[in-house]
């Protein structure tokens, strides 16, 4: 107390003194009040916050250099409210200022509380979802576009709240006054709308999930989906470029979600050998006698020979002739081929469907379609494999005297110009 009574005595001197120069006491007081309020920062902000970054640290799971991350983003936030406190508090006390100036400033640092506070919330927020995706059902379940409109709610609220505090007005009025501007909040908030709903929608049966891989030729999007927000999907391109879709996009517009084939674990190969249909024919003795040489086909030409043997047995004994037997074909015994040995690559997953089939003839010739999954989804490993497979087939279809298709080929023209040569 009698420290207080002698600063006052203090300041009433000191008034006295300068009393020739109105605004020398007036500057002074409003100095001593403007480095009251950046002490008040000072030792909010440097002192206060880095006792509670060594506290955080000492806490379990935090490294030394794990500052808080947005804990303490929603601390300082916070301490900012404190000068302006000070400022409205005190700039009360400063003599000889304009009531109206005084009101305002008051009205000022009360605004700026309410923007600080607003901030806090919104780094509280995202504090909340940086916690909350470290849960391992988080890219299932995204929060991120939810607490976006929480956000825009809680600005919504320190907008008005501020515009109604620098007007001197109450905040229930100025409320009630817009509820007559619905309908034109609503025009300026469609896209939010419709954004929520299609986040609710996506978020509420999984139709994409962080980590997807998406393709959406209309976006020009075909890639794996890195952020998940309220207006935007930002999906990651495979030539590392990045494409943004409106999240009503994925609602309104249909897309592809590889994320199926991925849980499945097989992916799935869909490519056709075109076939020259001059090289279908009957297998001769000789041909046979060298296909037989292959452990895939062994049991599948001895039951095939034995077939047709116990039908060219019954055409005979009906008396009928040798033109309506049957006979193995170089074709029929490829497909039979490419099936086992698919069945036998430790790259080709065998539980899932496996068809080689013939397709439609074509000019491009005759399609020998290869239908069948790999054990591995990535993207290296099943065109690796997909290679590996395509490649031994090609090689060995000459040795069952089938030859592919290829419209620009020259090969007939290299084989009369070589008879021609050896006859000359």
């Amino acid at each position: 107390m009698v420290d207080a009574v002698i600063a006052v005595q203090l300041l009433e001197n000191l008034q006295d003194t300068l009393e020739p120069w109105p605004w020398a006491y007036t500057t002074i007081v409003l100095c001593a009040l403007a480095l009251a309020a950046w002490l008040a920062n000072f030792v909010t902000k440097r002192i206060l916050l880095r006792g509670l970054r060594r506290l955080v640290r000492r806490l379990p799971g935090h490294g030394a250099g794990n500052e808080g991350g947005s804990n303490l983003r929603v601390i300082s936030r916070l301490a900012n409210v404190v000068p302006s406190m000070v400022i409205a508090a005190g700039i009360r006390i400063v003599p000889d200022l304009p009531p109206q100036l005084v009101e305002f400033v008051i009205g000022a640092c009360r605004a700026w509380a309410v923007l600080t506070v607003a901030l806090a919330v919104s780094h509280a927020l995202d504090a909340a979802n940086e916690l909350y995706e470290r849960r391992p059902d988080a890219r299932n379940k995204p929060i991120k576009g939810y607490l976006q409109v929480v956000k825009i709610v809680v600005f919504v609220v320190a907008g008005l709240s501020i515009v109604a505090t620098l007007l001197g007005v109450k905040l229930g009025p100025l409320v009630t006054g817009l509820g007559a501007a619905t309908a034109v909040l609503m025009l300026i908030f469609q896209d939010t709308i419709l954004s929520l709903v299609a986040s609710v929608q996506i978020s509420g049966d999984g139709r994409v999930r962080l980590g997807d891989w998406i393709e959406m030729p209309s976006q020009n999007a075909d890639g794996d989906v890195i952020d998940i927000a309220l207006h935007t999907i930002t999906v990651q391109n495979f030539d590392k470029t990045i494409t943004t879709i409106p999240t009503k996009k994925l609602v309104t517009e249909s897309f592809k979600n590889w994320r199926g084939m991925q849980e499945a674990g097989g992916r799935r190969i869909k490519r056709a050998l075109y076939l020259d249909q001059h090289s279908v024919g009957f297998v001769d003795e000789e041909t046979l006698a060298r296909l037989q040489q292959f452990a895939v086909l062994g049991d599948y030409l001895r039951d095939k020979q034995a077939e047709l043997a116990q039908w060219n047995t019954g055409l005979q004994a009906k008396g009928m002739a040798a033109v309506n037997a049957r006979r193995v074909t170089n074709l029929g015994t490829f497909r039979a081929y490419v099936e086992r040995y698919l069945r036998q690559h430790p790259g080709i997953h065998t539980d899932m469907t496996l068809l080689v089939r013939q397709l439609q003839p074509t000019t491009e010739g005759l399609p020998l379609e290869v239908y069948c999954f790999t054990r591995t989804t990535a993207w290296a490993g099943y065109e690796g494999i997909q290679s590996d497979v395509f490649d031994h087939l090609l090689a060995i279809l000459p040795v069952f005297g089938l030859r592919v298709f290829q419209a620009s080929s020259d090969a007939m023209l290299m084989a009369a110009q070589q008879q021609r040569v050896a006859a000359e």
